[in-house]
């Protein structure tokens, strides 16, 4: 692959996510839908190339020229390796400009966001890998590394399911990527439609009190990533005050250091583990991790120096999460334009499984725990949580805009400050890195028993501690 196919497919992408964008604009049930451009686009990828349109060339008897349908075989090759090195441009931009208060004002905001987001993730690998010990394994054959597909799919995403897709091959279940992009398609369509029907079904029994009638359109339009980077008044101060004049090279140039710092760490502790537990015959894990959960540490290593030499009125925020967003957007173009229908096709029935299941279990995590651990306005700022579960944040933010426009219940605070104590370890963070190789080489039954213990706690910890009638609400 020649640095001409690589630029020739990044044209293409970008032609592909032009023309999507016009058909959002012209088709209602896109817009009805939410859908993102990049996820049409990916879709136009798909039917365009030889799993396809290639199909349908063949049954015409055109198979030998046009096996690959309209796309250069060039193209989807080098597709098919961009998610992988995109990815850590991604989770290095997290964090990169962000104020990061300390810990304790992080808690003293968002505790019981973050005890609900993080029984829903570690319970979605409870129900998976549940699911895959008693029937996927059992009955379907799967690989028992199935039962993380739930929580890479919807609680990564579409990113995250993609940028595993080697760590998946080097464990001998090369499907499982495209499993987890399937979910995380799924997710984001469910997603929005039963939080709509959740946020109208609130309003009706008077469980959501804060909506005015909130414009969905509207809504959706402001549900961005920068709602994320609005939340913290010396972040807006300090904006005010900023005058940076460095281009986008130099932004690029961050995120490289981030990456170079999350590659530093990677190779550190590789080393470290084949001197101790990985040696000959040991354990590995360490040196299976992929770059881009801790290309995210070294976002934050790297905020935290800028922050400490007064230096981080340099970054320009929003300049860093056009980086995240485009380099996301060509992961997806890319993702769904080479996803394996085989590989769908063929383990339908165990897809269909997991999808339900995941939803299920989302679904009775809003219903069930949100108005036990979140003691005010519960149902509002428990979208949020469901939302990104489902598989996208931006999905959260346009259900607790639609539920509650104003604001009022502070739920964009409390879910903003979440991500500094969520995302560097589930959701597509360190854990949800390490879980492939950890189900791989102790089994799924330990793994099952560690998140189990981790779920019961969360659970637990958050009703007894901010629930309605805990230590912290009484005060």
């Amino acid at each position: 692959m020649s640095v001409n196919d690589v630029f020739v497919s990044l044209l293409v992408a970008g032609l592909l996510l032009v023309v999507a964008k016009l058909l959002r604009n012209a088709i209602a049930l896109f817009r009805t839908l939410f859908l993102p451009a990049s996820v049409i686009a990916g879709v136009l990828g798909l039917l365009l190339g030889p799993q396809v349109l290639g199909g349908a060339f063949a049954l015409l008897g055109l198979g030998e020229t046009w096996h690959a349908g309209v796309l250069p075989e060039p193209v989807l090759e080098a597709w098919s390796r961009l998610p992988s090195l995109l990815i850590s441009v991604v989770f290095a931009t997290l964090f990169i400009g962000k104020v990061i208060p300390s810990v304790r004002e992080i808690w003293r905001i968002a505790g019981p966001q973050v005890a609900l987001g993080q029984s829903i993730a570690w319970g979605q690998y409870v129900v998976g890998i549940a699911l895959a010990l008693l029937v996927l394994s059992p009955v379907f054959g799967l690989d028992p590394i199935a039962g993380a597909l739930i929580e890479i799919g919807f609680e990564g995403g579409h990113g995250t399911a993609a940028g595993l897709a080697e760590t998946f091959e080097a464990f001998g279940f090369p499907e499982g990527s495209d499993l987890a992009l399937g979910l995380a398609t799924i997710g984001l369509v469910a997603g929005v439609l039963l939080g709509t029907v959740l946020v109208n079904w609130g309003v009706r029994t008077g469980r959501i009190t804060l909506n005015e009638a909130g414009d969905p359109v509207e809504a959706a339009r402001d549900a961005t990533h920068d709602d994320l980077d609005d939340i913290d008044e010396r972040e807006r101060v300090a904006r005010r005050e900023q005058q940076t004049t460095d281009p986008l090279s130099i932004h690029v140039g961050y995120v490289a250091i981030a990456i170079s710092l999350g590659w530093l760490l990677q190779q550190g502790l590789a080393l470290v583990e084949r001197a101790t537990w990985g040696g000959e015959g040991g354990v590995e894990l360490l040196v299976h991790m992929p770059l881009f959960p801790l290309a995210m540490l070294g976002g934050v290593m790297l905020q935290l120096v800028l922050e400490r030499t007064g230096q981080a009125s340099m970054v320009d925020r929003k300049l860093i999460n056009r980086l995240g967003g485009f380099s996301l957007d060509l992961i997806i173009v890319a993702a769904l334009a080479t996803l394996s229908l085989d590989a769908l096709g063929g383990n339908l029935v165990p897809f269909a499984l997991l999808a339900l299941a995941g939803i299920s279990w989302n679904l009775a995590a809003y219903l069930l725990l949100a108005p036990r651990i979140i003691p005010e306005h519960a149902y509002e700022r428990g979208l949020g949580d469901f939302g990104q579960s489902m598989g996208m944040t931006v999905t959260g933010l346009l259900l607790m805009r639609i539920a509650d426009p104003r604001n009022r219940s502070g739920g964009l605070e409390a879910f903003g400050y979440k991500q500094l104590l969520f995302e560097p370890v589930v959701g597509g963070g360190l854990f949800t890195a390490a879980s492939i190789p950890l189900i791989a080489q102790f089994g799924p039954l330990p793994v099952l028993l560690f998140t189990g213990a981790l779920t019961v706690f969360w659970v637990v910890y958050g009703i007894r501690r901010f629930g309605p009638g805990g230590r912290q609400a009484e005060r």
